[in-house]
């Protein structure tokens, strides 16, 4: 497999993890909150068991810079397939607007390379 694949795998399955994590309980408002903290920080372990190495895999073939960019763009379409799929919560035109333009940022992180 591609040195430039591995840790973007890794970060999107990271990210799954994350957005469950920090997320999740949005479904189950009535949970109380010790119980919401201690289950998101075991959802977080493997969170942290997959980005931690994915960022060290990464550096190999990417910079820092490029490393946290690859990371926010596939946390924020992690997070709209969530919240559509998970939560119910549609997309908003305005929601894609707004990640687009981010994503297009994310391009000029590229540029330099």
């Amino acid at each position: 497999m591609s040195p430039k694949l591995v840790p973007v795998l890794m970060l999107l399955a990271s990210n799954v993890f994350m957005t469950f994590a920090w997320y999740g309980h949005l479904k189950h408002r009535t949970a109380a909150l010790f119980m919401v903290i201690l289950t998101s920080w075991m959802i977080a372990l493997p969170e942290y068991a997959l980005a931690v190495p994915a960022n060290r895999i990464g550096a190999a073939v990417y910079s820092p810079a490029q490393l946290k960019t690859i990371q926010e763009v596939i946390t924020l379409t992690v997070f709209a397939v969530f919240s559509a799929t998970y939560l119910g919560e549609p997309v908003k035109l305005s929601t894609l607007l707004g990640f687009g333009l981010i994503a297009l940022g994310a391009g000029v992180v590229f540029l330099g390379k």
